[in-house]
């Protein structure tokens, strides 16, 4: 591969994989602004993905950093019932990364824009000391309408859309033995560095009148159970279920290894990138066969208690700026 010597060099890389225009991108990159064609309500999001912070190099494959950085930009989308348009991409590019580094980079995440319709409408690259990815995303009601966190009462259903726990045990795992996590924990592993878009299945819950609220379950469900709650009316509280039976095999493995609770663990996860809603009782039947994968996990309650498999749960879960 020729050596990357200058912005314009990373610029006819990214030409190389993404296109420049199509009928949402009316003026693509190369100008100070692209212009957007859009008819309709637009929901935007922002993720950075920093080494060293979100990832490290040592475990994470150049492909595997490019497949990530975007797929959680778009596991927003999907959390508001979305079907992502576009994406605008931020480089912060140390000098000692190697130019081998970027074709499977931009081979991962142009594959996944590719997947969900997404094109690459500009960005900006800078020098810097470690990598960072900044990705800014947006997409359309294709449920016909957007779904947002809380608007549940007393009585309705919680449920997950994918795992929980399993990208948190992968990650535990590459942290604590490196690449080797792949040979016990293979399925775990993949979760945290891969983990699969849900973009239909949120449209899908747009679509039904049973769903009431929906978000994606990025920092684990025992902090963004209460983040969810606290978007409903009143002092609510959720009755959580979490059995062994619903838990991934690698999960229970692992926390047999560590004598820890394999429902808390699970509780605690984060980065899981699973869908994470409420629906009404009485349609959550209905909403279950129309929408594989679809499991329940608890109920919401009016006594502002979370429950954890009948024991009183306190305990704060991922979060940036605690200590």
């Amino acid at each position: 591969m020729t050596k990357l010597n200058s912005e314009q060099d990373f610029l006819t890389l990214i030409d190389k994989y993404f296109p420049s225009e199509n009928g949402h991108v009316t003026l693509g990159r190369g100008d100070d602004c692209s212009i957007l064609r859009s008819g309709t309500d637009l929901c935007i999001s922002k993720d950075l993905f920093l080494e060293d912070v979100h990832f490290r190099r040592s475990y994470f494959s150049p492909a595997d950093i490019g497949y990530k950085a975007l797929a959680v930009n778009i596991s927003d989308i999907a959390a508001m019932g979305g079907q992502p348009c576009g994406f605008a991409l931020g480089l912060i590019i140390p000098p000692s990364l190697e130019s081998e580094f970027w074709e499977p980079f931009f081979q991962s995440m142009s594959a996944l824009a590719k997947q969900h319709g997404l094109i690459l409408a500009g960005g900006d690259l800078s020098g810097g000391q470690y990598l960072g990815i900044s990705v800014t995303v947006w997409g359309e009601a294709a449920g016909g309408r957007f779904l947002s966190r809380g608007n549940a009462v007393p009585g309705d259903i919680l449920f997950l859309h994918g795992p929980a726990g399993m990208a948190r045990t992968g990650l535990l795992a590459l942290e604590e033995s490196g690449t080797k996590a792949t040979d016990f924990y293979p399925e775990c592993v993949q979760a945290h560095l891969r983990p699969p878009m849900r973009v239909a299945a949120g449209i899908k819950l747009a679509e039904s009148e049973h769903v009431k609220g929906l978000m994606d379950l990025s920092d684990g469900l025992a902090r963004d159970l209460p983040r969810f709650l606290g978007c409903c009316e009143g002092s609510l509280g959720a009755r959580i279920s979490l059995d062994e039976s619903q838990l991934h095999e690698e999960i229970i493995h692992y926390a047999e290894s560590k004598s820890i609770s394999a429902a808390e663990h699970a509780f605690l996860g984060g980065e899981d990138y699973a869908l994470f809603g409420a629906a009404s009782a009485d349609g959550f039947a209905e909403l279950k066969a129309k929408i594989p994968g679809l499991h329940q996990i608890g109920t919401i309650t009016g006594d502002n208690k979370i429950l954890l498999n009948g024991k009183e749960y306190t305990a704060g879960g991922f979060d940036h700026f605690s200590k």
